[in-house]
Parts: C-alpha cells; structure tokens; sequence
C-alpha cells in the first residue's frame, strides 16, 4: 500500500492542503475500509478498478471515476474490487468554495462527479488528460492547472471564516466559538451561515473534527499512550467525553480503532497527514 502527498503550487497553498496518491495491489485482500471525518473537502480521480461505498452493511454504490466528496460527519466504509490507483485533491475547509456556486453543505456525506459541478465537455477532456498523464507531476500539473483558471477571485473566502478555522487548527479544536469570538454572540449567526455556504459544516462541528484528528494522530504516532492523557492532552473533558466523541465520529471506540484491520487506510492516512 503507498499513499504519498505533495505539496500544491504557491497560488494554491492558501486554498489546497496538497495532493495525494493511493496505490494498493490488486492482489491484496483487505477488509471494508472504515473512512473518517476530516474536515477536509476532496476531489477525487480514480484510475484503478471501481471502488465500492456502502450504504448499508450489504447494499452499495460504485463511486464516480471522476469526483468531489464533501464533508463528512459521520464514518462510512469503502471497498476497492480490484486494484487501487486514486488521484486527489484535498482542499482546506473552505478552500473548495471558491471553485463552484452551490452552497458547499450540498455535497456534505456523498459524492458529487465533478460533471454535475462543472462543464462537462471541460471534465471530460480534463479527465482524459489525467488518465493519460505519465506521471503523478504531470497529473498536478494538469489538476493545477484546470484550477488556477477556474480562480478568479479570493474574495470569497470570508475573513472571519479564515480566523476561525486559524484559531481552531491553532487550538487543535479545543477553543470555543464563543471564545474565538470574543463573546460576541451577534456574530456567531452570521459565522454560522457562512460555514454553511464555505465549509459546509458548523464551526463547532469542524472544531470537534480538528480535535478527533489531534488526538487520533497522538494515538498512532505514540502507540501504548495511556488513553486518559491522550483525553488530557487534547482538552477533553474527560476519557468518556473522549471515547464519546471518538465513536460518534468513527463508528467504534478508541481501542477498538487501534485494533481493527478495517483502519488500515485511514491510519496509514492520518498518521501522516
């Protein structure tokens, strides 16, 4: 398995957390893969076989080749049927509204092809470029490419919207809205509707989000750390405030996370991220 990222152009660095590559024999049998809330938005080419996404414990989709997936607030399991070659952009918070005019909160928990976001003679060709490019540089630098034509404007990203998310990465997520805000409540409304339109989940979700992932990476990169400091360090109320937060957002408690081969892609990923 070889997941590697890379960093995006200068033009791009305030709007695309970097690109990203996923390689899995076909040959390799592994379980359902349990994927997680990021806080992150990704656009996705998969060159490989067809991936499954569940619905259900039997019931499936086949993903889109040529994809955006939204936030995601809740786990949800996906399954390659053969070999595994994805190629993707993973945007900041707010970094993918600045491409498109629907309120993000629309693509919230499912894929959208990037057909239905954009014009589809432009994917096509962009899609075909992709697939026939040499190399993951050449494939950036088409991606890139297709992007910075598309950007015309940063206005878009609101101020308060960029301090926020500043303060809650800064924070790993432990910091209140009212906080950040300075307890102004008559502001909390207007950050709220622009969540919705840039982000695409609520300031307080996101800050729980950047939490999880904190002490998730603490959790793989200090294997055996006793759980109640790992709670601690990340400003949990507690282990059971911890542990509830924990399997909200992944489907099954911290243990069992470390434990289970359905978390191989995701450790792999968060570890290193």
């Amino acid at each position: 398995m070889n997941y590697e990222t890379f960093a995006p152009h200068p033009n791009l660095d305030a709007i695309v957390k970097c690109h990203w590559i996923l390689e899995v024999p076909g040959d390799m049998e592994a379980p359902k893969q349990r994927v997680i809330p990021d806080g992150c938005i990704e656009m996705c080419f998969i060159l490989g076989d067809d991936v499954k996404r569940f619905n259900s414990e039997n019931e499936f989709i086949i993903q889109p080749r040529a994809m955006v997936f939204g936030q995601i607030t809740k786990p949800y399991f996906v399954k390659p049927t053969g070999y595994v070659n994805t190629f993707a952009v993973r945007f900041y918070p707010y970094g993918f509204a600045n491409f498109i005019t629907q309120p993000i909160h629309e693509l919230a928990d499912k894929e959208t092809p990037l057909t239905s976001l954009f014009e589809e003679s432009s994917i096509k060709e962009l899609e075909q470029k992709i697939i026939e490019a040499a190399s993951t540089k050449s494939r950036i630098a088409i991606i890139e490419s297709f992007l910075l034509s598309r950007l015309t404007d940063k206005s878009i990203i609101d101020n308060i919207v960029t301090s926020t998310i500043d303060s809650l990465s800064q924070t790993k997520g432990s910091a209140s809205i009212n906080s950040i805000l300075k307890d102004d409540l008559s502001k909390r409304r207007n950050l709220e509707r622009k969540f919705s339109k840039q982000v695409g989940i609520s300031p307080k979700q996101l800050g729980r989000i950047i939490r999880l992932q904190a002490a998730l990476k603490m959790m793989l990169n200090k294997p055996g750390e006793n759980l109640t400091q790992v709670a601690y360090e990340n400003e949990y109320y507690d282990q059971a405030h911890f542990t509830k937060d924990f399997k909200e957002f992944t489907g099954v408690n911290p243990k069992q996370y470390l434990d289970n081969d359905q978390m191989m892609l995701s450790s792999l990923i968060y570890s290193k991220d």
